[in-house]
């Protein structure tokens, strides 16, 4: 399996970031357990996602109500900043490491991670609902020799895999743009 799980996660994007995330040593979830650890991360993908996307600026929409519309959001941006630091303080979130993760697993620092072939519970927090983790029950399992240590994801639902892919596909989709359009500029002015 840990070879086929490298394989798997190797060949896909994945999000290469710091996040607050914890991996802890965890007994595998039951049935009924991982039902609710599956409904807990559809939703909470789900929550991420509409609060990621980004409103298309453009000059040329200046109407009424796509101002109204940008009011709103900026009013459920500062509203979601608020809910966050109250149900979790920035203090009571775990440290930040470099993480890079998709649909199959993750990979993260070995400092603090449990022997290959212990079941494992990562959790990360996304900066946008700090007070849902991603909740990813796992198995430790031989990966990079790097000074970093994997993470193979068992017993997700399709949805949750779906959404985390679509999750990391937009993001790696936002920092190329982003990329492009800071090399734009470089490029006009030679």
């Amino acid at each position: 399996m840990s070879d086929e799980g490298w394989k798997a996660f190797s060949e896909r994007v994945a999000w290469d970031a710091t996040f607050h995330a914890t991996c802890e040593i965890a007994s595998r979830p039951d049935a009924t357990a991982l039902a609710l650890i599956n409904d807990r991360n559809a939703n909470v993908l789900v929550a991420v996602s509409a609060l990621m996307e980004r409103r298309a600026d453009s000059a040329e929409d200046d109407s009424p109500l796509s101002q109204e519309v940008a009011r709103l959001d900026a009013k459920l941006n500062v509203l979601m900043e608020i809910v966050n630091r109250l149900l979790l303080p920035q203090s009571s979130l775990p440290p930040r490491i470099p993480l890079r993760f998709n649909a199959a697993g993750a990979v993260l620092p070995w400092a603090g991670l449990p022997p290959v072939g212990q079941s494992v519970m990562l959790k990360i927090h996304f900066d946008t609902c700090r007070a849902l983790p991603l909740e990813l029950p796992g198995v430790r399992l031989a990966g990079p020799t790097d000074g970093k240590g994997f993470v193979g994801f068992e017993g997700l639902s399709e949805a949750v895999r779906d959404g985390i892919e679509r999750l990391v596909f937009r993001q790696h989709r936002r920092q190329v743009a982003e990329a492009r359009a800071q090399s734009r500029p470089a490029e006009s002015e030679s």
